[in-house]
């Protein structure tokens, strides 16, 4: 089932096959092929929210004078430790968007964006597809060891979370494999449209809050009556939520410009992609909303108590993700209307990934000077 291409019945006869292609195309090295299939430069979509919760966790306990050398050190062991999981589960997704974009027909020698592994058959569909599977084990087992990390086995969030992320890597994209033996293989998220709520959720909000759950949760261990929606009214929370905004806002705009730049070939194999659904106009004002609408949530973040740490001074440092606003400018220039499409916006996918990576640090050096 995995080595072999369901070709689309749209597919144009005379498309050139990817024997010709590869013909004329030497294989890079395996490290440069598994390099390019796992797609690391996307990494910091996932890193990035992560260390901002993990920013907040420390802002928090710092401004609050919690000197417990043990809590201390298991923020940064959280941290580590869930930031793997989430860089694990994006790994996992984009193996299997290889994988299952191949033999769904929508990676052809026809692709506009960066060239995939299995389509320029450098790797077979069941080598991407067991690399997505041993990320994602790997990132299962990290999700029950941060599980057990908030004391509880059956922590309802941690379940939640651990279970849904490794469905969702490979729901993403569907396919056969692996959901196809369940009967579940029709089931895809990004070819359905929600792709980017998706990106959102888990790369936005989830990844952003995770760590402050899990530190809230250990810190209220030993409180009677302490259940899980008590932790999700903590202060710390509830500040960690609204900061997890305009990092998603910015980390769904990565997905965007994807989209935006292959919907054209995504409509051929019926991936309908809100860029396909709603068009090119629709796709461009999305983008221009979510980088727009990040810079203008640090107004009402800068009002937080939490963020403050106590002094009025602190409001302006929560304002120095500005900094990054001229490099947001070059993307939404090439994003906004009249501007670039197809190939050309092929480095801007990378380039609104710097961006939320840029925001999220400046974010981070006004927590700490805000301490």
């Amino acid at each position: 089932m995995l080595r072999q291409r369901k070709t689309p019945s749209s597919a144009p006869p005379s498309q050139p096959t990817n024997a010709v292609t590869n013909a004329k195309e030497p294989r890079p090295s395996t490290a440069k092929v598994w390099m390019l299939a796992a797609r690391p430069h996307t990494l910091t979509a996932s890193i990035a929210p992560v260390l901002v919760g993990w920013a907040l966790v420390n802002h928090y306990s710092q401004t609050n004078k919690n000197k417990n050398t043990d809590t201390n050190i298991n923020i940064h062991t959280i941290a580590i430790l869930f930031g793997a999981f989430a860089c694990l589960i994006q790994l996992g997704t984009n193996l299997h968007n290889d994988y299952a974009d191949f033999i769904k027909g929508a990676d052809t020698d026809t692709r506009v964006g960066q060239a995939r592994a299995t389509q320029k058959g450098w790797l077979t569909p069941f080598q991407t597809a067991a690399g997505s599977t041993l990320c994602l084990i790997i990132a299962a087992s990290l999700g029950v060891t941060l599980t057990g990390m908030t004391g509880r086995w059956n922590d309802p969030y941690m379940v939640f979370v651990t279970i849904t992320s490794v469905f969702n890597a490979v729901c993403y994209t569907g396919g056969p494999y692996p959901l196809g033996y369940i009967g579940l293989g029709h089931l895809s998220i990004g070819y359905s449209g929600l792709g980017d709520l998706f990106v959102f959720l888990y790369f936005g909000l989830v990844a952003t809050i995770t760590v402050p759950y899990i530190y809230i949760t250990r810190e209220m261990q030993g409180v009677e009556s302490t259940g899980t929606m008590d932790v999700f009214r903590h202060e710390l929370f509830v500040t960690s939520l609204c900061v997890a905004l305009p990092v998603g806002f910015l980390g769904t705009g990565i997905i965007v410009v994807n989209n935006l730049r292959d919907r054209m070939t995504d409509i051929k194999v019926g991936k309908n992609t809100l860029a396909v659904k709603f068009g090119e106009t629709f796709t461009r004002i999305e983008y221009m909303v979510l980088v727009i609408g990040s810079y203008l949530m640090l107004i009402p973040l800068s009002s937080l108590d939490v963020l403050q740490g106590g002094s009025t001074i602190s409001t302006y440092r929560l304002y120095l993700p500005l900094l990054s606003f001229p490099l947001a400018r070059k993307e939404l220039t090439a994003m906004g209307f009249g501007g670039k499409d197809g190939a050309a916006l092929n480095q801007h996918v990378g380039g609104t990934a710097k961006v939320q990576l840029l925001f999220c640090v400046l974010f981070i050096i006004g927590l700490r000077l805000s301490s």
